[in-house]
């Protein structure tokens, strides 16, 4: 199984007083800090090593996870540092702890999808990268994505054509080689993932269950509901 990056560096801004002098990643939903529900989803998809890309107030965060115990997952720690990276500088700063093809996914993010699948259909396609997509014709955010026969023709989150019925859904599969040139020192991911649908370099996965993320309070009450009904 593919090794797993988790990108928890955001400020957290939508979520006020709620996450003032708390990681996003460690706001409480459910009874538990949001990180826990993420790494036994994760786990219970056969993942064994995670790299949490920190940045505001990561060591909390790295207290937090450390201080739990045995996860029955590897989990290690990827720091900013003195200046935010961007979601793709953190992702290039932790290639170092990561393998030659990786998994990404949001720390604000519940995505009830088989990441064994994810996996294997990134492997078969032979691209630089993959990224799971929603058919969600503008019902959760605006869509952003052009997809078809497992493969992303555009993606562009600050595009708004008529072909793009799909929308990012927050899980993407790369290799080290899609990122480690990169030129800026400090960038989003969402960059390295346009340029590389417009050179035919980035295939598609298509997730069938909705997703859910906690940068709101609706979010949060709309995962809480989710988990109280059964959910996994």
């Amino acid at each position: 199984m593919l090794p797993v990056a988790i990108l928890a560096g955001g400020l957290a801004t939508r979520l006020g007083a709620v996450a003032k002098d708390t990681p996003k990643s460690l706001v409480e939903v459910a009874g538990k800090p949001f990180i826990f529900h993420q790494l036994e989803l994760l786990k219970r998809s056969g993942v064994e090593k995670v790299v949490v890309c920190a940045g505001h107030l990561g060591q909390k965060l790295q207290r937090a996870v450390e201080g739990e115990g045995d996860l029955g997952l590897e989990v290690r720690f990827s720091f900013d540092g003195p200046k935010p990276l961007g979601t793709g500088g953190a992702i290039r700063k932790a290639l170092p702890l990561l393998a030659d093809l990786f998994i990404i996914l949001y720390g604000d993010s519940y995505l009830e999808l088989d990441y064994r699948e994810v996996a294997k259909a990134f492997l078969y396609s032979g691209k630089l990268a993959l990224m799971a997509v929603y058919r969600n014709t503008g019902r959760w955010d605006r869509s952003n994505v052009v997809y078809d026969k497992g493969v992303v023709r555009l993606y562009d989150k600050n595009a708004d054509g008529v072909e793009m019925h799909y929308i990012d859904y927050g899980v993407s599969c790369m290799t080290k080689e899609a990122i480690a040139s990169w030129p800026d020192a400090s960038f989003d991911l969402a960059e390295v993932l346009t340029k590389l649908s417009v050179s035919k370099e980035l295939a598609g996965f298509e997730a069938s269950q909705r997703f859910f993320e906690i940068g709101s309070p609706a979010g949060i009450a709309d995962l809480e509901k989710h988990l109280a009904s059964g959910g996994s």
